[in-house]
């Protein structure tokens, strides 16, 4: 004979289990926060127009980019409290932003390394072959996110794709250290060649602000990757949320710190030039002015018997 047992599985009001019932208000919250950080990011921008640099902007892409992937998240979280499953449309907006977010962090990560927009316009090739690693590691990253997220935990699939997530995320974290290791490496040997005056200093400066984001960079990898999931095994299953509420924290004191660290200021050491580029800068103008410029003068309008501030240049050819 043949027997079919429909079994409900439902706590008071919701759906989700004890551990995730506090979910979708916590992912709401986070989305609020990161909003809010985002729009602090863009006043300053505002503010401080002279000393926006490209990857400023894109920085302030990433918290508007995690909240909007917040909101998603809560909102499919919440149709799963309320009926008992995922509305697929909103999983798949989510999965989308998602995974733009990771990609976007990481690249804005690695280019803050490289010292992109700040000290130079143009990527080597050894930077470009970090982001050929990382890029493409990030997209499995997301692809196995997606899949564990959409995949009963028994299956065999589960168990692998989850080892898989776990692997390709330690790699991507520990390439994007690369460029800013080499940042620190080349900033010691301009410290050491320098010896004294305006460009150690700078130099000096912007090493120690190096370090820093090193140390923060280890921080936030050795909190999230490891920290935060020995405490979500730890703790009992109804406290199970507490895990995404540190990771959501941790995330956000991150970007605080980094856009604290290199928010556009003259006195930021790692905006100023070092003697090395203002040498650059001196010889492009010798070149300019020996090259165009030579055989020019430069003349003065006299306007009601005064001269004019802002002269032209006249040939004297």
């Amino acid at each position: 004979f043949n027997i079919q047992i429909d079994i409900t599985e439902k706590n008071p009001e919701s759906y989700l289990s004890a551990g995730e019932i506090p979910l979708p208000k916590l992912y709401i919250s986070m989305a609020l926060f990161f909003f809010l950080s985002g729009t602090v990011w863009i006043h300053i921008l505002r503010k401080r127009r002279n000393d926006v640099f490209k990857i400023h902007w894109l920085m302030a892409a990433l918290p508007f980019t995690k909240s909007l992937s917040l909101v998603f998240h809560a909102i499919d979280y919440h149709y799963i409290s309320s009926q008992g499953f995922p509305i697929e449309g909103w999983a798949v907006v989510y999965y989308i932003t998602h995974l733009l977010k990771g990609a976007l962090l990481f690249i804005t990560i690695a280019l803050i390394g490289t010292g992109w927009a700040f000290i130079k316009h143009i990527l080597s090739d050894k930077d470009k072959k970090i982001f050929m690693i990382v890029i493409p590691l990030q997209v499995l990253a997301n692809v196995a996110y997606i899949i564990i997220e959409s995949t009963e935990e028994g299956t065999t699939e589960y168990g692998l794709w989850k080892e898989i997530l776990f692997l390709v995320d330690l790699l991507c974290c520990g390439a994007i250290l690369f460029p800013v290791v080499w940042s620190i490496r080349h900033l010691q040997e301009a410290s050491a060649t320098d010896g004294k005056g305006k460009s150690a200093a700078i130099n000096l400066a912007k090493l120690k602000l190096f370090r820093h984001y090193y140390v923060m960079i280890v921080c936030y990898i050795y909190f999230t990757r490891i920290i935060a999931i020995l405490i979500k095994i730890a703790v009992p299953f109804q406290w199970k949320w507490l895990y995404q509420l540190l990771d959501e924290m941790a995330t956000l004191v991150f970007f605080v710190l980094t856009g604290y660290k290199f928010r556009p200021a003259s006195d930021n050491p790692y905006l100023q030039l070092s003697q090395d580029d203002e040498d650059d800068l001196e010889m492009e103008a010798v070149v300019t002015t020996s090259g165009v410029m030579e055989g020019m003068k430069k003349v003065k309008k006299v306007v009601n018997g005064s001269a004019e501030p802002q002269g032209e240049w006249e040939s004297t050819a």
